[in-house]
């Protein structure tokens, strides 16, 4: 084939969290002397926009990704339907724009398997789900991402839920975007925070798992309430789920800490909710495989707290470079943030440690090139 190899890229969102950076790094990244990115969304959207600001073309159609629904018999036919359509669109992109190797930029995202065995070209299937609470199905969705020709997995906790044999790489997510802190008195006027309390932050998707929830509950251990600390909550939830965060105000107001809870929504300006914060929390209450906020605010120079499963642990060494808590424990969330909050030098020094250790280890130019290799490799079997 003369000239670049297209890649299609596939994604379950347009939005701009963690995965939807990782596909905007990726796609603008990637060096067109080899390959020349063409993306499919789901719609429009802030990563759409994006892309094709960043000379990218982006196609936008409906895509079949597992949701939530398809433990329900209906959302299981539905999502048939979808498969069956996006296996025979997908193919005819794929055989009218020469496309030479597919990459589904997450595991969730299911028309790509298809639609490259169709037309006989190289799938790459993302990992970036731990599925523990994945129940039944998974050892059948298993089979289904083993039928790839390469698994990348964005931590080793992610990569353990394969069997031996399967076609896993680890290859861990790049920092997508140069963060630093905005001076704090600043930041917090620009976001409406107090000046005169503790500040500890949470950003990302409001979930079930993400535990927003267990920072309120921190925020009411005595610990932390004495303080007065706030909680700043930055993130949406999910279009069509927005009852979780409805369910988190709720939480906090049955509590007593609805006035130390700031609910800001999504921000593009991370730089604020950095600088804001005294301290940044990964409280997943489910195993995380890789969160991009850790490694975000780690290379803001923030002080991280840490669930210590999934994959945190491969971001953050405790009492190097952050520190890890115990699972879903609130009080020990609340007790860690407290000594932390009385020692602004511990909170520098971890700031700093982690700065420099994961601006190193997750540099987006790493990805970039170990994903170019892998495609390299990809395409030399075919």
């Amino acid at each position: 084939m003369s000239g670049p190899a297209r890649v299609l890229y596939l994604h379950s969102s347009s939005g701009h969290y963690g995965a939807d950076r990782q596909l905007q790094l990726l796609a603008t990244g990637i060096d067109r002397r080899r390959y020349e990115p063409l993306v499919v969304l789901p719609g429009p959207g802030v990563l759409a926009d994006a892309l094709r600001h960043a000379g990218v073309e982006v196609l936008e159609r409906p895509l079949a990704v597992i949701r939530r629904g398809l433990a329900d018999p209906s959302g299981a036919a539905a999502l048939a339907r979808d498969l069956a359509r996006d296996s025979m669109a997908l193919a005819r992109v794929i055989r009218r724009r020469r496309v030479a190797i597919v990459h589904s930029n997450t595991s969730v995202v299911l028309g790509g398997a298809s639609a490259a065995r169709l037309t006989g070209i190289p799938h790459v299937w993302h990992v970036r789900e731990i599925y523990a609470r994945y129940g039944a199905a998974w050892p059948a969705h298993r089979r289904l991402l083993g039928s790839a020709a390469a698994l990348p997995c964005v931590s080793n906790a992610t990569a353990a839920q394969f069997r031996a044999g399967a076609p896993v790489r680890v290859i861990g997510d790049g920092l997508a975007v140069d963060v630093r802190r905005a001076p704090r008195s600043a930041a917090r006027r620009a976001l409406g925070v107090a000046t005169d309390r503790p500040v500890i932050a949470v950003l990302g998707r409001i979930s079930d798992w993400k535990g927003q929830d267990l920072l309120v509950r921190a925020l009411a251990e005595p610990a932390l309430r004495d303080r007065g600390t706030i909680g700043l909550i930055a993130g949406d939830a999910w279009p069509g789920a927005e009852e979780r965060a409805e369910r988190v105000v709720a939480l906090a107001s049955e509590l007593g800490v609805g006035d130390r809870i700031a609910m800001v929504g999504f921000r593009a300006d991370v730089e604020n909710v950095y600088g804001a914060a005294d301290l940044v929390a990964i409280p997943s209450t489910a195993p995380d495989p890789l969160p991009g906020a850790a490694i975000e605010a780690a290379a803001a120079g923030c002080a991280v707290l840490a669930a210590a499963h999934g994959g945190l642990p491969e971001i953050i060494a405790d009492g190097t470079t952050g520190r890890l808590f115990v699972p879903g424990d609130a009080r020990a969330l609340a007790r860690i943030a407290a000594e932390l909050l009385e020692d602004p030098l511990a909170r520098g020094r971890l700031g700093t440690a982690a700065a420099g250790d994961v601006r190193a280890r997750f540099a987006p130019g790493l990805l970039i090139e170990r994903v170019g290799a892998l495609y390299d490799e990809v395409l030399a079997r075919y």
